[in-house]
């Protein structure tokens, strides 16, 4: 299927397979293993700031090309080269709940700014999730059905009013792009300070370790509550429902500080086994994970070689264990509602194996060094150009 454009008193155009399936997929990744509480209620969100603040700025390197792509196409098929700025990046995902009502994306004076936007859908209706149609109030296509790979650029003004659909099972995972004429909007600018700041006089050797945000970033409640009396944190959610508990040494008597909990290293359990590797804290405990779900499938014939060092969780660790759900989630159907449940095989999640996560576990370690070592590279490039774009490096 090609493009197709719509009429121009409701300018907008549909690009099916704009992406590849793996750029899908490596998006997905990002935003399960990175993402925080959104804006709008069963809303979760991964901004490019975010990254750079919780030190896995090497996780923009992906979205460059896409951005430029996007850009490119929008430039070309509203006829205004040269002209737009990128005002945002975002990956946002839609949980069970989530809808909008009819609105354009520019109908708030704070985003006055943005002239065009950009989505591309990062998995597919009724195989991912259930609901979250996307429809325009005027005009062609009335409606889009989200699937994988595909994108839809439109005008921000009262010519595409839209609307989604309330999430009713899974989860609607997209990346988001608006476009300003307006160059002090200008995302990039932005950013390259921020990386300037993070990046400049940092060691690359452990510059891709992530360190997470403030604890309250996390902290998922269904009235958007942070007094963490009701609800869950997400990082541990999402390991939750693909099986996993975590373990931190500790007292058990001591009393759980959330907070402290975010930064402490911690060790991956499942069922009565618990992973002899500690991991530098939850978040990095998470992108091993969902690396695995991600690459679980290449890293297959690395397994056999690999020795998983995993024991038996003594009852003293299984207390500490309990104590750690308690205070990580009030409510663990909650967080499952929230999530969807345990992928299964014909969802593309490979069977588990603990040699399967260790070997994950040294593949992120060489992806996240090398997508750090170019961020390294192209960052003065691009402060000297104040833009962020793929630069093509020599060997």
């Amino acid at each position: 299927m090609s493009e197709i454009e719509f009429k121009a008193d409701h300018p907008r155009l549909f690009i099916p397979n704009f992406l590849s399936l793996d750029e899908c997929r490596e998006l997905e990744f990002i935003h399960k293993s990175s993402s925080t509480v959104g804006y709008r209620p069963n809303v979760f969100s991964t901004i490019l700031s975010h990254l750079i603040a919780t030190k896995s700025s090497h996780f923009i390197i992906p979205f460059v090309p896409i951005r430029e792509r996007l850009k490119d196409k929008l430039e070309e098929f509203f006829k205004c080269e040269y002209e737009l700025f990128i005002e945002f990046t975002g990956l946002i995902s839609w949980s069970r709940g989530a809808s909008i009502g009819w609105h354009s994306d520019d109908n708030r004076p704070y985003i006055r700014q943005r002239h065009f936007s950009a989505v591309c859908y990062l998995n597919s209706y009724g195989k991912d999730f259930s609901g979250g149609l996307f429809h325009f109030q005027d005009g062609e296509p009335a409606s889009i059905m989200p699937k994988a790979g595909d994108a839809v650029m439109y005008t921000a003004d009262d010519h595409n009013i839209h609307s989604v659909d309330e999430i009713t099972e899974g989860e609607r995972l997209t990346l988001a792009l608006w476009f300003s004429r307006d160059g002090s909007h200008d995302e990039d600018v932005k950013l390259i300070s921020l990386l300037s700041q993070h990046l400049l006089h940092k060691n690359m050797a452990d510059s891709y370790l992530p360190l997470p945000a403030s604890s309250n970033m996390y902290w998922f409640s269904q009235d958007q509550a942070s007094d963490f009396q009701f609800g869950f944190n997400i990082c541990w959610a999402r390991l939750h429902v693909l099986g996993y508990d975590i373990y931190i040494s500790q007292d058990s008597t001591r009393e759980f500080d959330v907070s402290e909990l975010m930064v402490k290293p911690v060790h991956l359990v499942r069922a009565n086994e618990l992973l002899d590797q500690e991991f530098v804290n939850i978040m990095h405990a998470l992108q091993v994970v969902h690396f695995y779900c991600w690459k679980g499938s290449d890293l297959q014939n690395k397994m056999s070689n690999i020795d998983s060092k995993v024991v038996k969780v003594t009852d003293i660790q299984r207390e500490i264990i309990s104590g750690l759900n308690s205070v990580l989630m009030n409510d663990g159907g909650f967080a499952s509602r929230v999530f969807g449940s345990m992928p299964s095989e014909e969802n593309g999640c490979i069977c588990f194996d603990w040699s399967g996560i260790m070997a994950a576990a040294a593949a992120w370690e060489d992806y996240a060094a090398n997508l750090s070592k170019q961020i390294h590279l192209q960052l003065p490039n691009w402060r000297m150009h104040e833009s962020i774009h793929n630069v093509q490096l020599e060997e």
